[in-house]
């Protein structure tokens, strides 16, 4: 990219005081930086699509000057049609899950397990439902495929404040053991919260507020 792995790293930094997710959590970045930084940080926070798009770009370019294949990927935003959309949601999946499980360092939000193999990018609002949403690192949580399961079926819920809520039917379907009594631990702590794209709150209530209605 013609940078030093410590100017990136600035340069991030200095992005990094933008983000008022980071600012909540005490994370504040580098206090300099330039307004070009500001015209960027608000050009892709209001159009995280238009930025997929064009780190694709650049990713694809790189790739292709050292002799690395890549997914086939259009020059210009598709406009929707059933083919061309096709490739467009195979890169924008990558891209969201390698975002998602960065951000928890390879780590489910609740178990803690960190096997690549049972780890998914779970979306707080569903993909249908959200289109502005489907590939908003801030829509997704880190976890393994159980909790992404029972997520997704209202087994459980996690409020807009991190706490997990663990459903009656979830427990009292679960056979009395270890894996029960940890179940019942881990109701009412907390996740843990990412490094980066902290989880939407907006985003969980609305999931929250569905768990709710649903009363599985």
């Amino acid at each position: 990219m013609g940078r030093s792995p410590s100017a990136l790293n600035m340069k991030i930094g200095n992005i990094g005081r933008l983000d008022p997710s980071l600012r909540e959590n005490g994370i504040v970045g580098l206090s300099h930086g330039s307004k070009m930084e500001e015209e960027v940080w608000k050009e892709f926070r209001e159009s995280p699509e238009n930025f997929i798009h064009e780190s694709e770009k650049v990713i694809r370019r790189l790739a292709k000057s050292k002799g690395i294949d890549k997914v086939p990927y259009t020059e210009t935003l598709p406009k929707g049609e059933e083919q061309e959309r096709v490739v467009r949601v195979r890169v924008n999946q990558k891209f969201f899950r390698e975002a998602v499980l960065s951000a928890y360092n390879n780590r489910c939000c609740i178990s803690g397990v960190g096997h690549s193999s049972l780890l998914e990018a779970c979306h707080i609002v569903d993909w249908a439902s959200h289109p502005t949403e489907r590939t908003n690192p801030s829509n997704g949580l880190c976890l393994s495929s159980f909790f992404h399961k029972a997520y997704d079926g209202n087994l459980l819920a996690i409020t807009p404040d991190y706490e997990i809520i663990l459903s009656e039917a979830l427990l009292d379907t679960t056979s009395d053991g270890a894996f029960k009594v940890y179940l019942k631990e881990i109701n009412g702590s907390k996740i843990s919260i990412p490094d980066k794209f902290l989880p939407d709150r907006d985003l969980l209530a609305l999931h929250y507020e569905g768990y709710i209605k649903e009363g599985v």
